[in-house]
Parts: C-alpha cells; sequence; structure tokens
C-alpha cells in the first residue's frame, strides 16, 4: 500500500510540474517602454496575437476611475501580495500615479482598486504654461523587484515653496520603506559660483531609471520658462537608503549668457534616460542660447552619454545645425534616445534618436562623435516631426532588428542592416493617423519571441471638441509596403489641448493597459476567446 500512495504521490508531483512549465511565466512591467534600452517591446506576450486581436473577442474589459490626469506609464507586476487595505493576499497589480499625487495599485483582472493613496496636493502649473491642471506625480516611477519596491517623485508644496521628494514605497502596502528623500542638489559653475537647485524652476517629466543600484531623474523646464533660473539635471540616489550621489550633471554650468537664457533642458516627452550594457546613462537635450554651445559648459541639442556615478560626461552627439534647431526652438529633446540591443558585425552598439526637426539619426552608441565632430552618425532619416520615442523588435521573417519610427502622423517599420556599415530602410509604413497636438506619438511592440509581433500606438486628442485618444493595432507580418491595421478603438480621453498626451500603450500578459485623463483602461480578450495565461 505504502508502494501505491508513493507512486501516486510522485505523478501528482509530475502532473504539478508539468502543468506549471505549460503555463507561461507572467510578464512584469516594472520601467518605462519594458527596459532601460526603452525599446519598447514585450517579448513575452504569449496570450495576444494578430489573429485573436483581429476578432470581436479583444475590446474593452474594464474601465477604472482615477482622480486626475495621468502623464506616466502604467507599470504592472503579477503576484503581488498587497498587506494593507479590504484586499489583501496575492493579486496582479498595475500600478498608475496621477497628477493628483494619488498612487493606484488596480487588480490587473477585474479592476477593482486595492490601495489607493495620497501624498498631498499637488503644485499649481505656471501660468505661462497655459491652462493646465496642478502638477504631481509628472513622470513614470520605477520598481525594483529584488526588494518590491516602488521608486517615485512626488512634487508638493512645502511652507517654503514647491519641492520635489523621492520615495521608495513598499509594492504591497505603498508605505515608505525608508524616510522620502527632499531633492536637493548644487553645482559650481564656470566662474567658480554655486548654483542651487530650485524645484519652483525644474519640471521633472522624464522618467525615472533604475540602474546600476541607483535610481536616476532627469529635470527640465517650465515651458521654456524663467530661463535664466531653469536648467536640464541629472541626479541619483543609491537604492534602498535613498542617499544622494555626490556628483550631479547640470549641462548647462556656464555662469552667464546672452539675454540669461540658459535651460538645455532635459525633458524627452516624459521617456526617461536610457542605459547601455556598461551602465553608462544616455540622454537628449533641448533648447538653450545658440551662441553659447560648447559641448563641455553648454550641450544643448544633443544626445548625452554620461556615467554611472554621474562624475563624467563621456561623450556626446551633436547634430550640426545646432543653432537653428535652438534659433527656432525646434528641440532635439522632444523625444528620447533608444539603445539597440547588441548587433551582430562591427558596429555591435547602436542607438537612435529624433527630435522636432523630423529627422532620426543612427549612431554608434561608442563612437558619437564628441564636441568637437558635429554630425558624426551613421545615418539620418526623415520621419516627420518627433516628439515621440522609436520602438525596437526582431522580425520573425528574416531575424533582422527592425526599429519602428512614429514622427507626424505614421508609423514607420525600418529593417536595421548590419554588413558593412549599418544602416535603416523603410519596409513598411501607415497611411495618415489622425493624432492632434503636436505630432508624433508613442509605440509599443508585443510578441511571442519572435513570433506574432503588434505593433500598438497610442495617438493624441485631434482638438478639444474631440478630446479622444485612440489604441490602434498592427500587424507587420502581412505582405506589402502598407501596415496592416488590426485594431482601433477610442481608449481614453485628453481635455488638455496646452499639455501634449505622452501616453504609452503597455502590453503584457494578454492585457493592454491605457491611462489617460482620470481614467485607466483595460484591454483584452473577452471570456469567450480568453486563453489560459
Amino acid at each position: 500500500m505504502f508502494a501505491r500512495y508513493f507512486r501516486y504521490g510522485a505523478c501528482l508531483i509530475l502532473q504539478m510540474l508539468i502543468g506549471a512549465l505549460l503555463v507561461p511565466a507572467q510578464t512584469a512591467v516594472t520601467t518605462y517602454r519594458y527596459d532601460n534600452n526603452r525599446t519598447g517591446w514585450n517579448p513575452n506576450e504569449t496570450v495576444l496575437t494578430p489573429a485573436n486581436v483581429n476578432t470581436k473577442s479583444f475590446g474593452l474589459l474594464q474601465t477604472v476611475p482615477l482622480d486626475a490626469q495621468v502623464d506616466g506609464q502604467p507599470l504592472v507586476v503579477p503576484g503581488v501580495v498587497i498587506t494593507a487595505g479590504n484586499y489583501q493576499g496575492k493579486h496582479d497589480v498595475v500600478y498608475v500615479a496621477t497628477e493628483g499625487n494619488t498612487i493606484f495599485a488596480i487588480d490587473a483582472e477585474s479592476g477593482t482598486v486595492l490601495l489607493q493613496l495620497n501624498f498631498g496636493a499637488p503644485v499649481n502649473s505656471p501660468p505661462v504654461c497655459g491652462p493646465s491642471p496642478a502638477i504631481g506625480i509628472h513622470s513614470t516611477p520605477v520598481i525594483d523587484l529584488s526588494s518590491n519596491t516602488m521608486y517615485v517623485l512626488i512634487y508638493t508644496n512645502d511652507s517654503t515653496g514647491p519641492a520635489y521628494r523621492i520615495h521608495g514605497l513598499d509594492l504591497g502596502s505603498l508605505t515608505d520603506k525608508v524616510p522620502a528623500q527632499l531633492v536637493a542638489a548644487s553645482h559650481t559653475l564656470t566662474d567658480g559660483s554655486t548654483f542651487a537647485f530650485n524645484a519652483t524652476y525644474q519640471r521633472q517629466r522624464p522618467a525615472l531609471l533604475l540602474a546600476n543600484g541607483n535610481v536616476y531623474a532627469a529635470f527640465g523646464s517650465f515651458c521654456d520658462a524663467q530661463a535664466n533660473l531653469s536648467r536640464g539635471w541629472l541626479l541619483g540616489w543609491s537604492t534602498g537608503s535613498l542617499t544622494p550621489l555626490p556628483p550631479n550633471q547640470l549641462v548647462d554650468s556656464q555662469a552667464t549668457s546672452p539675454d540669461s537664457y540658459f535651460l538645455s533642458s532635459i525633458w524627452m516627452s516624459g521617456a526617461g534616460p536610457a542605459a547601455d550594457d556598461s551602465g553608462n546613462i544616455l540622454f537628449v537635450t533641448g533648447n538653450s542660447q545658440y551662441q553659447t554651445y560648447d559641448g563641455i559648459t553648454n550641450i544643448q541639442e544633443s544626445v548625452v552619454k554620461v556615467s554611472s556615478t554621474l562624475n563624467a560626461t563621456l561623450d556626446l552627439f551633436t547634430p550640426s545645425d545646432q543653432d537653428s534647431l535652438d534659433l527656432g526652438d525646434t528641440d532635439f529633446g522632444s523625444g528620447g534616445v533608444m539603445v539597440l540591443p547588441d548587433q551582430p558585425g562591427s558596429t555591435p552598439h547602436l542607438a537612435v534618436a529624433a527630435g522636432k526637426a523630423g529627422v532620426m539619426f543612427l549612431m554608434n552608441e561608442d563612437n558619437l562623435g564628441g564636441h568637437s565632430t558635429r554630425n558624426k552618425v551613421l545615418g539620418s532619416y526623415s520621419i516627420g516631426p518627433c516628439w515621440c520615442g522609436e520602438s525596437y523588435f526582431v522580425d520573425p521573417k528574416d531575424g533582422a532588428a527592425r526599429v519602428i519610427s512614429s514622427g507626424g502622423k505614421s508609423v514607420k517599420v525600418w529593417k536595421l542592416h548590419t554588413s558593412s556599415t549599418p544602416s535603416l530602410s523603410v519596409v513598411s509604413s501607415t497611411a495618415a493617423i489622425p493624432s492632434g497636438q503636436n505630432p508624433g506619438f508613442f509605440t509599443s511592440v508585443s510578441s511571442n519571441g519572435n513570433t506574432n509581433p503588434i505593433l500598438w500606438a497610442l495617438t493624441r486628442p485631434s482638438s478639444l471638441a474631440n478630446p479622444a485618444i485612440y489604441l490602434y493595432a498592427f500587424n507587420p507580418e502581412v505582405s506589402g509596403t502598407t501596415l496592416k491595421q488590426i485594431f482601433r478603438v477610442a481608449a481614453g480621453a485628453w481635455p488638455n489641448p496646452s499639455n501634449d498626451s505622452n501616453q504609452v500603450p503597455v502590453v503584457a500578459n494578454g492585457e493592454v493597459f491605457v491611462a489617460s485623463s482620470r481614467q485607466l483602461q483595460i484591454f483584452g480578450l473577452h471570456a469567450a476567446g480568453k486563453q489560459k495565461k
């Protein structure tokens, strides 16, 4: 009898192990656009395919009311143990941070708000930016799964004026794991004087970056206002303790400037700084006073690479028309920089970036050119004005990398050629997509490894009378030069014409998450068409 029970137990354990292997692992989305390269690619999507998205089974599952506008990207963590509130236990959670300084932990399946914590009243937007909602949590937080910690920057009014604080929150309770750290910094200017960080004039729009055991945050300005007081900063803190890194990067450290105009802001339409394989940090800067560029003490209109400790500028790329970009307010810094995964060939480390001028640059990330060599790139490609960021995936047809641009009003798919000198060529594109506010928008890619890729895009509202943002899906595997649209639906509203909607579609575990003004919408397969994750 013992032998029989032993065999039964062994069989049961074996069945459980086989079952575990057959159920795909859930994917966590812990940072802006999935990874520190900022590729916008989730290659672990086992549920959604072009075939089932292109059916009536795919559509809106849940609409979750929120308290304010959302400018950052939702983050997704499966299997979180919620330890506070009325819904304690294990849940698959989507985290959304709002301009009302509220963080929501929402059940990704049911849409139930599991936790909702507010961290104080937000700060009124400066009048120079036009009618805009108050500013609270403006950027995308970042999550460290190894410690179950969310890092987030929160903007509130102190007795002395506006202040930023960086928090390290427990995922299960949204309470501080260590005391929040007031954001403060100073930097020596070219004349030996000290310039102090002032939260009143610094807007923290770019997503946070977790790398090298640190959390990094970049800062720009409020609508180019107070250009005599606002400059581009990159700051960092040690994870866990939130101890500030002693060095920081001040992109414009000049003591004087014609018309007292400085800036060189880091804003990138909400895109986060990227990190390469060596832990170096890359970002793109905006406009300044065109006469003051020297690539050392003022690095405007440039892709900048700095060390992980923030103690050195390692390299930079500056377009040859930097002065006209400044004069025309056609910032290179309206888009982020994407670092491509390692490529075959003699130039394995590549990056792309584009801005308002509508030119996408393909760069050798190991040799950007430095301040003495303008326009040292592998290629320049017209994509349309870009308040946007590029995406990436590997195409199953030929195993070659693809770069997706979304400047102007169209999505373009570019094939990467790596033999000899790397280059890009267009293989397909969309017709004009109705999108308003400034040109360009953000995309994402989902696939199951290198199979079943889907390109996702979120447009901006066309007018105050029609404030809807639309979610699109395209199948890049259909033959021809025109991308096949397989899905389109209104996915939220943005009744704020003076503030660009920089929304990013987040795809994970068979669902698509879209946060907008006062709501989160969750799309996926309805029960009849839903497969087990």
